[in-house]
């Protein structure tokens, strides 16, 4: 699944959209995907200046924006959203700067009842660089949205 497959079915635009390429996919299953890291990241430009780094949580994002295709599928983004709403297990083991590219995997452990759970990787030149467990939960858009108003009042 190229780039503009890809954004057919996640809504996430630059500069979150993490994913350049889904490589391989199997619906409730497995996928596999990369994102190649450039000095233009607009995360690079402060984190760190002088020696820039990806974040954590952005490996966490890319790995949870590639999880949440197999939760759904891609047909399912259409009516349906998988949001992030845990992270298990995280460790970080290597950095990752400009010139990388982060190959990402991420398999179902489970899925049920509105929620779905999958184990997840990323790598940089077949080393580990970020594992985690996500925990998602499914449903329609509007599920997801609140009226902002009850937070200002």
């Amino acid at each position: 699944m190229d780039i503009l497959q890809l954004m057919t079915v996640l809504p996430h635009r630059y500069p979150f959209l993490l994913i350049d390429r889904i490589t391989s996919f199997e619906r409730h299953k497995r996928a596999a995907g990369y994102k190649n890291l450039t000095m233009n990241e607009p995360f690079f430009q402060g984190h760190f200046p002088g020696y820039p780094l990806m974040p954590g949580v952005l490996m966490i994002e890319a790995l949870a924006q590639l999880g949440g295709t197999i939760i759904l599928g891609p047909d399912d983004f259409r009516r349906r959203t998988a949001l992030l709403t845990g992270i298990d297990k995280a460790k970080f083991r290597r950095p990752v700067v400009p010139g990388d590219r982060l190959d990402m995997e991420t398999e179902l452990i489970r899925r049920r009842s509105g929620m779905g759970w999958v184990s997840a990787e990323a790598k940089v030149e077949g080393k580990l660089a970020c594992t985690a467990e996500l925990m998602f939960s499914v449903g329609a858009v509007a599920d997801f949205v609140w009226d902002a108003s009850v937070l200002h009042s």
